[in-house]
């Protein structure tokens, strides 16, 4: 070294603080990198991704060889500057010399090159590879070393490097990617997705028309009243049954009915019962995800769901689990709900006891409780655990609601009212 002008070594610590920079900026871009975009560019065929995939297959090995070049590089620079800081201010250079490398080092070789790196992970980690992948072989005797020594003394410690971490993200965490990529995805095809995650939480009792609104044929009524409501039936598919829905014998598809109608001269109940198909059972409580596979597997549409005495308590569809993904397909209300609400002037919604809580959700954009209780009625009842008397005011959530009517100990109309409704009209007077 003392051959060597001081030019020279000056030079020559500038390259160690670039090549340092280069490894810090390495290390920061390959673990900044977005796994999924890297696997997604890959099958693309973009080959600074196959290259980085490549290299991030062994990430033991990746770091090691970034750890050793970066502190190989840092000592040589460090003694290096010593040199120069002894040939330029004698022995007080020593200590100028370790005052002026930190701050260069810190500042050009770590924080500059690992922000930038940390910004444009893409921009750094696929040139860089270039250079790591040949290093990484020829670096491979003393990596393998290092990270041979690092296992040992870790194991001591009780911790074991060779367990695999899986890459696949939980339900939550897609969820979350979802929320957060409003730039990328349209917010109807974000709530299309969440809907899709959220399958497994809602089950058939949710969504299914109640057995009371059940639309179903009486097999047993005179041929004119049969005939009425098959011409003016509003549903593609409808139940036959005998005096009672608990002896239900068919689904009859309205369709088929009106070909009978038109090809046969003689159209009449044995016809009609001959047209039927069998009834689809669905147990109660079988989460949206499964019954959906369940429809197409056994190619049916519309199921009866049944608890576990085999008693019907309701009727599911196909369309009514696609509207909890898509949305509704006609109109944001149904006509059902439609009649069992009205909204009111002061952002009130007067509500009959029966209607569904979760489609009173959906229509108004609310956040009543829905997990337990079905209706508005079983929801206030959850709630109170009593019978409410008329005029009584209960606060769930962020919401006030008044009861209105109670007969046969059951809340027939209820007023809800959102809070933050209640304080503006309260600020308006």
């Amino acid at each position: 070294m003392e051959h060597v002008s001081t030019g020279t070594l000056i030079l020559i610590l500038v390259i160690m603080i670039v090549i340092s920079a280069y490894f810090s900026a390495s290390e920061t871009g390959m673990m900044a990198l977005n796994r999924y975009r890297l696997r997604h560019l890959s099958k693309q065929g973009n080959r600074g991704a196959r290259r980085v995939e490549k290299l991030m297959q062994k990430p033991d090995r990746l770091i090691g060889l970034v750890l050793i070049g970066n502190n190989l590089v840092n000592i040589l620079a460090s003694a290096l500057a010593t040199i120069v800081g002894i040939r330029l201010y004698g022995d007080i250079g020593v200590a100028i010399a370790t005052g002026v490398l930190t701050f260069i080092v810190l500042l050009f070789a770590e924080i500059l090159p690992k922000t930038f790196a940390a910004l444009h992970p893409e921009r750094v980690a696929f040139p860089s590879s270039f250079l790591l992948i040949p290093l990484q072989k020829i670096m491979f005797p003393f990596v393998w070393v290092l990270n041979s020594i690092t296992a040992l003394l870790l194991r001591v410690f009780g911790i074991h490097t060779n367990v695999r971490i899986s890459g696949a993200l939980s339900q939550d965490e897609l969820r979350t990617i979802v929320n957060e990529s409003q730039s990328q995805i349209s917010r109807r095809n974000q709530d299309m997705l969440i809907s899709v995650l959220d399958l497994e939480k809602v089950t058939v009792d949710d969504i299914m028309v109640p057995r009371n609104e059940i639309v179903g044929i009486d097999i047993n009524a005179e041929w004119k009243s049969i005939m009425r409501q098959l011409t003016h039936s509003p549903h593609g598919r409808i139940v036959l049954y005998r005096d009672s829905l608990d002896d239900a014998i068919g689904m009859l598809r309205v369709r088929e009915a009106y070909r009978l109608m038109t090809e046969k001269k003689e159209f009449n109940k044995e016809n009609l019962l001959r047209a039927a198909d069998e009834i689809y059972f669905v147990p109660e409580g079988t989460s949206l995800n499964v019954q959906l596979i369940k429809f197409q597997r056994n190619k049916e549409k519309v199921g009866i769901v049944v608890d576990e005495y085999g008693d019907i308590q309701g009727l599911v569809t196909v369309e009514d689990i696609l509207e909890e993904i898509v949305g509704d397909f006609t109109t944001s209300m149904s006509p059902t709900l439609a009649e069992e609400v009205n909204p009111q002037s002061d952002g009130s919604v007067l509500i009959d006891g029966t209607a569904n809580v979760r489609e009173v959700n959906k229509a108004f954009n609310w956040t009543l409780p829905a997990t337990e209780a079905r209706t508005v009625n079983g929801m206030i009842l959850e709630e109170l655990e009593d019978i409410p008397s008329t005029g009584t005011r209960v606060r769930i959530n962020h919401y006030d609601i008044d009861i209105i009517d109670v007969q046969d100990n059951m809340i027939k109309q209820v007023r809800v009212t959102p809070i933050k409704s209640l304080q503006a009209s309260l600020q308006n007077r």
